[in-house]
C-alpha cells in the first residue's frame, strides 16, 4: 500500500525527463550553435534594402527557375528508379546483393566533383556511351538534361537508404498474410507495402529533393555553368560571390528559406502519414 501511496505521489515530468541523462544537453546546444550560427551569420550581411532587387534580377530569376525544373524532374526521376531499387535490396536475395547496395550509396561518400567525372566520362561526347548518343543525335554533356542527370545521381542514394531502412524494419508479416489473402505481387506493393513505409517514401523523397536543389560540384563538373541552362541557384551564388557579393547573400538568403520550407512541410507530411499509417483501418475498430 506505501509503494503504491509513494508510486502515484511521484511527481510528474516530461516524458524521457528521468531517463535521459542532463549532460547530453552540452554537445546538444553546440552541435545546434554550430548549425544556427552560420545561418545567424548570414542573415547579417543581407542588405534588405537591396534584396528585392538583388534575388528579381534576370541572372537571379533564371537560376531560379531552372533549379526549379531541374530539382522536379532529378525527384520524379529518383522516386522512378529509387523506389525499385530500395524494394529489390530489401526483399530480394541475390548474389552480389552487398556489392549492388555498396555501388548504389557510393554517391553519399563521393565528392560531388568525382561523380561530376565520372557522369562526364560515361555520357560525355568522348564517354562509355558517347558515342551511342551521338549517332542518336542527342549530346548531353553541358545541358539542362546534364544538371537532372547530376542531382539524380547525387540525391538517388538518400531515397534509398531512407526506403529501404524502414522496409526491413518492417519485416514482411502484412505482405505474406496479403498474399494468404490472394492478393497478386503489384497489389501487395501498392496496398500493402508502400503504405507501411509511406512516411519513410516522403522523408526520403524530401530529403532527395533537397540535396538537389543544393547539388554544386558534379553538376559545375559535368554540365558547366551557362546561364538559363545549367546554371542553377548554387552555380549562381557561386558566380556573384566573386563579382556581387550582396546578390552571392542575397540568394543564399532565398535558397535557404526554400530548404528550411521543403524540410518544415516535409516533417509535417512525415508526423501526417506516421499518424494515418498507425490509425486503424474502419474494419479493424
Amino acid at each position: 500500500m506505501t509503494a503504491a501511496v509513494s508510486t502515484t505521489a511521484r511527481p510528474r515530468t516530461r516524458a524521457g525527463a528521468t531517463v535521459t541523462p542532463r549532460w547530453l544537453a552540452i554537445p546538444a546546444v553546440a552541435g545546434a550553435a554550430l548549425i544556427v550560427l552560420p545561418l545567424l551569420g548570414l542573415v547579417s550581411r543581407v542588405d534588405w534594402s537591396q534584396l528585392p532587387a538583388l534575388i528579381t534580377s534576370e541572372a537571379s530569376l533564371a537560376a531560379v527557375a531552372l533549379s526549379a525544373r531541374t530539382v522536379a524532374a532529378s525527384t520524379a526521376l529518383v522516386v522512378l528508379l529509387g523506389v525499385p531499387m530500395a524494394v529489390l535490396l530489401a526483399r530480394v536475395e541475390f548474389r552480389g546483393k552487398t556489392l549492388v547496395r555498396t555501388l548504389v550509396l557510393a554517391p553519399l561518400v563521393l565528392p560531388p566533383v568525382v561523380g561530376g567525372l565520372g557522369l562526364l566520362y560515361a555520357f560525355g561526347k568522348r564517354g562509355l556511351l558517347g558515342e551511342t548518343f551521338a549517332a542518336l543525335g542527342i549530346d548531353i554533356a553541358f545541358s539542362t538534361t546534364a544538371v537532372v542527370l547530376a542531382q539524380t545521381f547525387v540525391a538517388l542514394p538518400f531515397l534509398v537508404l531512407s526506403l529501404e531502412g524502414a522496409l526491413r524494419a518492417d519485416g514482411t508479416r502484412y505482405e505474406d498474410a496479403a498474399a494468404t489473402l490472394g492478393a497478386g505481387p503489384w497489389t501487395t506493393l501498392r496496398r500493402v507495402t508502400l503504405r507501411r513505409v509511406w512516411p519513410a517514401l516522403v522523408a526520403g523523397t524530401v530529403i532527395a529533393a533537397a540535396r538537389a536543389l543544393g547539388e554544386f560540384g558534379a553538376t559545375l563538373t559535368f554540365a558547366g555553368s551557362l546561364e538559363g541552362v545549367t546554371r542553377t541557384i548554387p552555380l549562381e551564388i557561386y558566380l556573384q560571390r566573386e563579382m556581387d557579393p550582396d546578390a552571392a547573400v542575397a540568394l543564399s538568403l532565398v535558397l535557404v528559406v526554400v530548404a528550411l520550407l521543403v524540410v518544415a512541410l516535409a516533417y509535417g507530411g512525415v508526423a501526417r502519414a506516421a499518424r494515418a499509417s498507425a490509425r486503424p483501418a474502419p474494419e479493424a475498430r
